[in-house]
């Protein structure tokens, strides 16, 4: 495969209401059958007239960014002073929703296009009914990565191309076989394009000439096909937020129901709580499939030993369940069954039975 990317220039300053189709085919009486077009969303949102009145200055204007923001956000994902990292109602995560004030006069903000594939949809079709042009249309934003520095363009709205090429299955020149490659190849040549287009040169629209890729049937399943579904997402949260929810979580930790491969218990292995002894129960009636047990237990009398010793049950319960182990709190029926299992004057208050259980990950 051998790729053109040619600027389009000329285009000038886009306006609500304007037709893309119209000043694209001014600016590019080149265009031809096959091509993609990449157009960044900045552009698209004008002539859907996407924008937010913002007053001249004073607090008024920053409230008008944060209304604007507020109205942008699904979910907050991690904020760190004035940044604030969310998931869009489109579901994209990005810093402060994707709103944007370059590229836009002083008096506006540019909000992202309502529905992207929706947009680029339209004007696909408007290229193909007036010009009788076959082209695919890739719609574009701006994005940082969270674990490198610098920004890229990515795909935010596509249709006539597919999203994804899907190489799972298949074979690589030594044999072996493909299980996780799927290529984001809409976001590959959004910023292949973004290379002519830049930032300051008012480009905002680029042809890639020679990707081989036919159309698929239709507009294809668009760029709403990469967004990873909740279940798949190992980094919904920044770090500082993920601990807080942990927390929260541990504060209110439920007890849960044991259960774990069928077998005689086992012996923990020494654990720093020194108010934890590790044992092995068999005289106090835990569930027969529990993995260990845990006395806790206090000096007779002491009850800011007694209370303390709660505290460490627990934060390790809150540890267990981080891990993916389940626990129970039991009462002690027999005192006298554990004695020779503590030191001299220590009372048991409880039993902490640990096992394989229902308790997700914090």
């Amino acid at each position: 495969m051998i790729l053109e990317i040619r600027p389009v220039s000329g285009i000038g300053e886009v306006r609500p209401g304007d037709n893309l189709a119209e000043l694209i085919t001014a600016a590019a009486d080149w265009v031809r059958d096959g091509d993609v077009l990449v157009v960044t969303s900045k552009i698209v949102s004008k002539a859907e007239g996407r924008l937010v009145d913002l007053p001249p200055d004073g607090p008024d204007r920053e409230a008008a960014r944060e209304a604007a923001l507020r109205a942008e956000t699904a979910r907050v994902v991690a904020e760190r002073g004035p940044t604030r990292i969310v998931q869009t109602h489109h579901g994209l995560v990005l810093a402060q929703a994707g709103i944007d004030a370059s590229n836009v006069d002083a008096a506006h903000l540019v909000l992202l296009p309502k529905d992207p594939d929706a947009s680029a949809r339209a004007l696909r079709e408007e290229l193909r009914d007036r010009f009788g042009l076959d082209v695919a249309v890739v719609i574009t934003d701006t994005m940082g990565r969270p674990w490198r520095l610098g920004l890229v363009d990515f795909a935010i709205g596509a249709a006539g191309v597919d999203a994804l090429v899907d190489y799972r299955g298949l074979q690589d020149v030594y044999g072996n076989e493909l299980q996780l490659t799927q290529m984001a190849q809409i976001d590959q040549l959004a910023s292949a394009a973004e290379l002519v287009q830049g930032k300051t040169a008012q480009v905002p629209v680029a042809v890639v000439r020679g990707f081989a890729p036919g159309f698929p049937p239709e507009h294809g399943r668009g760029a709403a096909e990469l967004i990873r579904g909740a279940d798949a997402d190992l980094f919904s949260l920044g770090t500082a937020e993920a601990t807080a929810r942990g927390l929260r979580a541990a504060a209110a930790l439920p007890d849960a129901t044991v259960f774990a491969p069928a077998g005689p218990p086992v012996r923990l292995p020494a654990l720093p709580f020194p108010a934890l002894p590790p044992t092995e129960i068999r005289s106090v009636m835990v569930p027969v499939n529990t993995v260990a047990a845990v006395v806790v237990w206090a000096p007779a009398g002491d009850l800011r030993a007694a209370a303390e010793a709660g505290r460490t049950a627990e934060r390790l319960r809150a540890v267990l369940a981080a891990d993916g182990l389940a626990s129970v709190w039991l009462e002690v029926g027999d005192p006298a069954a554990l004695a020779d299992r503590l030191p001299a004057g220590g009372v048991p208050l409880g039993v902490l039975a640990i096992g394989r259980g229902s308790l997700p990950s914090l």
